[in-house]
């Protein structure tokens, strides 16, 4: 008997889009988008479509492993989960005793939206154990921060209001390719007449439809912010009225962008000083104007400065009063959620007496070498932790794949005295590293609640599927190694619905009243918002007085060091600019153990004039690589890649590459402007062909 059940998707996605999971005899046979979520309408992106090919893998881990070969090498043994808990348990009494409890680092990010699975128990069993704390700047804290610095806090326009805008602008968002279900409001709104204009470094599937591309170098996106600024002011195209009553320094910023003509950013982001000015103008003149920025304006070194910038225009033009107009970048800040009594930092109190020391995701290589890399160039120091780190517990993540500075990654978790835990559905390339690998859960399997980065709509999953073989959820695997270091608090014992109350006991208006048993009926709730949600029509900014302030004396732009206007002598030695941008058909690296994504991501597009002169041509052999490594990739020659950048979307698993190593084994652990992000997209690179033997 055919049995249609509801559930949510956990990927990292602004979408989280609503699903019809259909069953029959237990067993999970089609996946399709809820037709009733105003977001989803129906239908899924081609990757979780295929979902249930994951679900069902023959590859899919069932059972505890332990390590019965070299680190990297793959070779585990089946054990019982006793045996693995208390293996776990008993190696971190002992690090604890010897080195501290801050020995142990957590390390994880996005393998699920889930809170409960995603910074649940997870959370509160680190800081009771007294870990060190993880600090998750991989993907969008450099973007937050440039949102926070304009704006005040991170709200947005609603994705059903694109439809009634007349110009559209994704800046640095791939949208058919990570946000496929924002492009039928957009559909939508092109049929009555309005434009859609992509800022971008390469040619992909959203640029392909758009009436203009603009071609912008990586890293540059600041000076293309500040200069549509000068023509927008000194052409006093701004709106007077609303600049008055809802900003703050308006006269400073005058000054400010008084130098940033757009002959002076032409020079800098490659596209000519009268398209940057007609940008301005019509963006400035036309509304409903809206911007969809997305995180690839922030994976640089000045990515903050850039989200920054580009989150002032819609103030200057007024646009937030309009429906369809103003901004969005990311919706989560909405979501008043009670994270603090879910994950319990206070719990850190009974370990240290004090919160632990804070670790930088993007900088796992150096925590894990006890000397920074020779090939590091950051002038940073060289000196270790103390105490070092001695064990690692990953879960939702897969560093090895996806963490900067691959080689130095690599370099630690080879490490004898490192003892590794990971949580896995699949025998990834951390895993391949692991002392004791332990199954898990789905997001089909278990319970959970989700907040969007793309909607306003809170809702709860609840099991669709049974879990195979002896797969816990990260919750119930928390809660059990809680119980094995002989935690007593009585958070540990709470259940996943108790868990969720905790969550929703919020005062914020936006939040209050919005209870389990509603989530139980309803599945998918919008967050307690006026409708159209106009968050700024009337100022509301974050700042203590309510208004936007432009603060342009910290206002600029300088060029990345590794980009073509950076350090002249990197530049000589490494000419290319990558660009990592996501895959289409994959999700960071979860979807990596597919042979399609495997042959995506093991591409390297380069433009005809720069191939020319390497000699290289479509489907050649190409090393890329600079003084951190390289990477073996097969050349593909087109125009996606303007003259002097090449393109990898990321990204590969290493164990599937030539050599064991992708992208990341280019890419830096320099950090971003502000939010101590990752610089995936500042990288230089030389590339050249592999010959054939």
């Amino acid at each position: 008997m055919l049995e249609i059940r509801l559930s949510v998707c956990a990927l990292d996605c602004p979408d989280c889009c609503s699903l019809l999971v259909s069953v029959e005899s237990g067993r999970g046979v089609k996946l399709r988008g809820d037709p009733s979520h105003p977001v989803t309408r129906g239908f899924l992106c081609g990757k979780v479509a295929q979902y249930l090919e994951r679900e069902y893998s023959p590859e899919r881990l069932l059972y505890p492993l332990r390590r019965a070969g070299a680190k990297g090498a793959g070779r585990f043994v089946r054990i019982s989960w006793d045996e693995a808990l208390d293996a776990i348990a008993a190696r971190w009494k002992a690090i604890a005793a010897e080195f501290g409890s801050e020995a142990i680092l957590p390390y994880s990010y996005g393998g699920t939206m889930g809170l409960l699975n995603g910074s649940g128990m997870d959370r509160r069993f680190f800081h009771r154990l007294g870990a060190s704390r993880l600090d998750r700047t991989i993907c969008s804290t450099a973007g937050m921060a440039g949102m926070t610095e304009a704006l005040g806090v991170g709200y947005g326009t609603e994705p059903e209001q694109f439809r009634h805008a007349r110009l559209i602008l994704a800046w640095g968002a791939n949208i058919l390719g990570t946000n496929v279900h924002l492009w039928p409001f957009i559909v939508e709104a092109r049929r009555k007449g309005a434009k859609l204009y992509v800022i971008d470094p390469r040619r992909n599937r959203t640029t392909a439809t758009a009436d203009k591309h603009f071609a912008i170098h990586p890293g540059s996106d600041a000076a293309l912010a500040l200069a549509m600024m000068h023509v927008i002011v000194g052409e006093k195209l701004h709106d007077a009225e609303y600049v008055a009553r809802h900003t703050e320094g308006f006269e400073a910023l005058r000054e400010r962008v008084r130098e940033w003509t757009p002959q002076r950013a032409a020079g800098l982001t490659g596209i000519e000083a009268g398209e940057i000015a007609a940008l301005a103008r019509e963006y400035a003149g036309t509304r409903p104007a809206v911007i969809r920025l997305n995180y690839g304006i922030q994976r640089s070194e000045r990515g903050a400065m850039a989200v920054r910038a580009a989150a002032l225009l819609p103030a200057l033009t007024g646009s937030w009063k309009d429906v369809g107009g103003g901004l969005q970048l990311s919706t989560s800040q909405a979501f008043h959620l009670n994270r603090d009594g879910l994950e319990r930092a206070d719990l850190q109190g009974r370990a240290l007496g004090r919160e632990a020391r804070i670790v930088n995701m993007t900088e796992l290589g150096a925590a894990l070498t006890p000397l920074r890399a020779a090939a590091d160039d950051r002038k940073r120091s060289s000196a270790p932790l103390d105490p070092p780190v001695m064990s690692l517990a990953v879960y939702n993540s897969n560093p090895a794949a996806i963490a900067p500075n691959q080689n130095a990654v690599l370099r630690g978790l080879r490490r004898e005295d490192l003892f590794t835990v990971v949580l896995e559905q699949f025998r990834t390339d951390t895993a391949d590293y692991a002392d004791i690998v332990l199954p898990v859960t789905t997001f089909l399997e278990h319970t959970d609640l989700y907040l969007a980065y793309g909607h306003y709509y809170l809702q709860l999953a609840r099991p669709a599927l049974p879990a195979p073989g002896e797969t816990k959820s990260n919750v119930e695997i928390f809660r059990l190694l809680a119980a094995r270091m002989g935690f007593d608090d009585p958070c540990f014992g709470e259940t996943e619905d108790d868990m969720i109350r905790t969550l929703l006991d919020s005062p914020h208006p936006f939040v209050a009243g919005i209870s389990i048993e509603r989530l139980d009926r309803e599945r998918s709730v919008r967050l307690r918002l006026p409708e159209p949600f106009l968050p700024f029509a009337a100022g509301g900014f974050g700042a203590p007085d309510g208004k936007c302030h432009f603060h342009a004396e910290t206002l600029d732009y300088a060029p990345p060091v590794e980009s073509r206007r950076g350090d002249p002598d990197l530049r000589s030695k490494y000419p290319l600019e990558l660009i990592s941008p996501k895959n289409d058909d994959g999700m960071n690296s979860t979807f990596g153990h597919r042979d399609a994504v495997d042959r995506r991501t093991a591409v390297l597009q380069i433009n005809a004039g720069d191939a020319g002169a390497r000699g290289i041509r479509t489907s050649n052999r190409v090393r890329a690589y600079n003084a951190r490594g390289s990477c073996a990739l097969a050349a593909r020659v087109d125009d996606a890649a303007q003259p002097g950048v090449v393109c990898a979307t990321s990204v590969r698993w290493a164990r599937r590459s030539p050599g064991g190593r992708n992208i990341n084994a280019l890419t830096s652990e320099r950090l971003t402007d502000a939010g101590g992000g990752a610089t995936f997209y500042s990288c230089l690179v030389q590339v050249e062909r592999i010959e054939d033997r």
